[in-house]
């Protein structure tokens, strides 16, 4: 140990740390070249430096020791989550096994498909990491066929000849159906990106021009309160149905629009089956009613036609013949005061127009990462789709709520029909069949809330994608034999319903969760990474244009948007071919998000109750709604649902990611990779509103 006493130190500090009972080093500065140089003294060098490089050795060792077993802390912790998640969890198939209308044997049929392939990519990723290691190192599309007999001592074992005769099957039986499948989609693909693209163009002309419906003017003052403008007979409905975190705010709202008292009635149209949500509701009509407010209470006794019986008959009243338009807000909808002034005048002197539709707003868009996708969907859907259809084809559909309809085009058309879950879609298309015109107005917003909850989402998005196809098959006839233009048919039949209906959950489904794992296993079938990244990247990117705040989740918002496929195609099959499922209705649930602080004002303006009316005592409403709440929290509690079809997608994701790693296809590798988590993610519910 002379030399290290004598010659001054010239290589790497190093800090040692003893801690009782663990230790650490940690490195202050990198190795010199001049550490790593011969100096005269061969022998002192040679040994000095040796002793560092050991040192440094040991240092980084240390330090990939410490990262791996952070990566393996990070593992198990979420594995124990995960474990977790699924001890307490309830699947999605114990959540529906109540239900009597769905058909029961095609949803287990449809997870038994996404199982086979599961199982069978299992299978195949044995297979493929085996031969990986015997030297069968093949990758696609350039396979050499002729490697495998290049000599007669080409096939050396039982599992070789195993393997060549797999990749023979591959090539001439399996990858060519698979191509073709593959080519199919991609060309749907294609037309939907360029039906996205030409709507993107129609949006920035419409901006570059600052195209807007201009409503005409009126200067005839209205008797009753002096203003000047166009004031007819207006008709409000609000049609609910066990929604009691939200009826106090749209009451509210309605209530409080600015139009002369004597020109408008407002409609509660109540279908709750709870018999304390009723008598909440009577009140608040009761105590809207002693204010001045034109205000009735209507409860069916048979409740048939979910919403569309429901607003069928209110519309079959007799006072609804002294009315001209009727304007529709769902339970959680709030408008501004000045919603009837900003909409009614266009339909003066303009005897065509059968609807004025405005766009919504949403009070909780930041309220989880789940908000924030679906914010950016939507946004997407008023800004572009529904204005540059209402500009360039006065035609888009109805959003059920938000809209004002002329009641002459509700009835020409056969008004409210119960024969689809999208009633809003179907009296649409027919009052567009009878030549009625729309508007859609793109600065009048009307205030809402988003789904909070992956299951309420994803129920949501079951009915708005069967329904359509349910409406699809039976309007058909209709559109071929009715009198509009042949354009006018080719837009309702390819690009309104096949195109964006159809056809996009279909590739969406079919390209990226199957095709997509299945080429890994079969390379001779490929997909090209523009296919796989940069059209996709394009289109999520035209998407997000409208919300530009929202670009930071454009990455999410790919991933999940193809995670959404699996619901949306299934949706899709039932709609079409008529099944169980395709007739479901269920309320999407609300949490009454919106009434915290976007009404203040109104509440600021507490009804008072007049002397000697007979008021029920609200306190003792709620609290007894308040027990029983409490009661059935008791005896069923709250759990997180676990999907088991997305789940098995995530795994055969990545599954195939793994198998990708062989063939050295990087962009399908993280492609496959992210998309598996995603699924996974949503799978395990662990997007939205979380239950504790």
């Amino acid at each position: 140990m002379a030399w290290w006493k004598k010659e001054s130190h010239r290589g790497t500090p190093v800090v040692v740390k003893m801690e009782n009972p663990n230790w650490s080093m940690v490195e202050l500065e990198a190795p010199s070249e001049d550490d790593f140089l011969i100096s005269k003294d061969k022998n002192k060098s040679h040994n000095k430096n040796a002793k560092q490089l050991t040192w440094v050795i040991l240092l980084k060792a240390h330090k990939a020791a410490g990262c791996l077993t952070s990566i393996a802390s990070t593992f198990f912790s979420l594995g124990s989550v995960i474990r977790r998640r699924v001890a307490s969890g309830r699947t999605d198939a114990d959540t529906e096994r109540g239900r009597e209308n769905e058909n029961r044997a095609l949803k287990s049929r449809f997870y038994s498909c996404i199982k086979l392939f599961l199982w069978l990519s299992v299978v195949l990723l044995v297979f493929e990491i085996s031969a990986y290691f015997k030297g069968w190192h093949f990758g696609a599309p350039k396979l050499q066929l002729e490697y495998i007999f290049a000599s007669p001592l080409g096939i050396k074992g039982l599992f070789d000849l195993l393997y060549s005769r797999w990749v023979l099957i591959r090539v001439e039986y399996l990858a060519p159906p698979l191509q073709f499948l593959a080519n199919a989609c991609i060309v749907l693909f294609l037309i939907q990106s360029l039906d996205r693209l030409i709507l993107c163009l129609g949006c920035f002309w419409i901006r570059f021009k600052k195209i807007k419906p201009i409503a005409k003017q009126d200067d005839t003052p209205d008797l009753e309160t002096g203003d000047k403008g166009f004031f007819p007979m207006v008709l409000i409905q609000i049609p609910m149905c066990n929604e009691k975190e939200v009826y106090q705010q749209s009451i509210a709202a309605v209530c409080n629009l600015d139009w002369p008292k004597s020109k408008i009635l407002i409609q509660v149209l109540d279908d709750s089956d709870d018999p304390t949500t009723q008598t909440l509701i009577k009140e608040e009509v009761r105590k809207w009613q002693q204010e001045g407010a034109h205000i009735v209470y209507r409860h069916r006794i048979i409740r048939d036609g979910y919403k569309a019986g429901n607003l069928k008959s209110a519309m079959n009243c007799s006072y609804v013949k002294d009315y001209e338009f009727v304007a529709i807000f769902d339970a959680d909808f709030q408008p501004t005061p000045d919603f009837l002034k900003r909409t009614v005048p266009h339909f003066k002197d303009n005897e065509d127009l059968a609807l004025v539709q405005a766009r919504w707003s949403f009070v909780n868009k930041d309220e989880n990462l789940l908000t924030r996708l679906q914010n950016i969907n939507l946004a997407f859907h008023f800004e572009v789709e529904q204005q540059v259809n209402g500009v360039f084809i006065n035609f888009f559909g109805f959003n059920g709520t938000a809209g004002v309809w002329r009641i002459k085009a509700l009835e020409d058309s056969g008004g409210w029909m119960e024969r689809t879950t999208v009633e809003d879609m179907d009296i649409a298309v027919r009052a567009h069949l009878h030549g009625w015109k729309f508007i859609f107005l793109n600065d009048v917003e009307c205030q809402c809330e988003l789904p909070e909850s992956y299951e309420a989402y994803r129920k949501q998005q079951h009915r708005w994608h069967s329904g359509p196809m349910q409406l699809f098959r039976l309007c058909l006839p209709d559109i071929i034999k009715s009198k509009i233009s042949v354009w006018k048919k080719f837009n309702l039949i390819f690009l309104f319903f096949l195109l964006r209906k159809l056809i996009l959950p279909f590739y969406s489904f079919t390209l990226f969760c199957i095709i997509l794992p299945m080429t890994m296993f079969i390379p001779e079938a490929e997909l090209p990474s523009w296919v796989v990244c940069y059209i996709p990247a394009t289109m999520s990117f035209l998407n997000i244009l409208p919300a530009p705040k929202s670009f930071p989740f454009i990455v999410p918002y790919l991933l999940f948007e193809n995670t959404m496929s699996v619901t949306k195609f299934n949706a899709m099959i039932s709609g079409l071919f008529q099944l169980g499922s395709a007739y479901e209705w269920v309320v999407t649930k609300k949490s009454g998000r919106s009434s915290e602080g976007d009404l203040v004002s109104l509440v600021e303006k507490e009804p008072k109750h007049h002397k000697g009316a007979s008021v029920p005592n609200l306190d003792e409403v709620k609290l007894e709604m308040k027990q029983k709440e409490q009661k059935a929290s008791k005896k069923k509690k709250k759990h997180n649902r676990i999907y088991m079809k997305e789940l098995t997608l995530a795994f055969l994701l990545l599954t195939a990611s793994a198998r990708s790693l062989l063939s050295a296809q990087g962009i399908h590798f993280y492609f496959l990779l992210f998309q598996g988590i995603s699924f996974l993610l949503v799978g395990l519910d662990l997007i939205g509103e979380q239950v504790d």
